[in-house]
């Protein structure tokens, strides 16, 4: 890219956020898109719990493929380097209230912890 087309471009927005969740909707996590169907419902949880803006905001972005395809849906809470697995809606539901609300991983439903998160 020349610099006089880095000059015509728009520097992108983004808006602050406390979090950031990743969840893995690729064909090979779940067979019949729930992961997509758990991602389509994140904007209302996130409303309900109050995490949708302000200093708990958490951003939410759908991935292709975490190479972790087992036992899905499957999503990962950065910069706290917790993944989690077996994410069904009822799971999901605890891991907004109890890590993404209260701060606290929900020990049962994580299958990695990066060893270097700043959690």
């Amino acid at each position: 890219m020349s610099n006089s087309t880095a000059t015509l471009l728009e520097k992108p927005k983004m808006m602050d956020y406390h979090r950031h969740l990743l969840v893995c909707v690729g064909p090979r996590c779940t067979e019949n898109e729930e992961s997509q169907a758990l991602f389509d419902t994140l904007g209302e949880k996130f409303k309900a719990a109050g995490i949708d803006n302000g200093a708990l905001r958490v951003k939410r972005t759908r991935t292709h493929c975490f190479a972790t395809c087992k036992s899905g849906p499957v999503m990962c809470v950065q910069p706290d380097g917790i993944w989690y697995y077996n994410v069904t809606e009822a799971n999901l539901d605890r891991i907004i209230k109890e890590h993404l609300v209260d701060g606290q991983p929900v020990e049962d439903l994580i299958y990695h912890r990066s060893s270097d998160a700043n959690a």
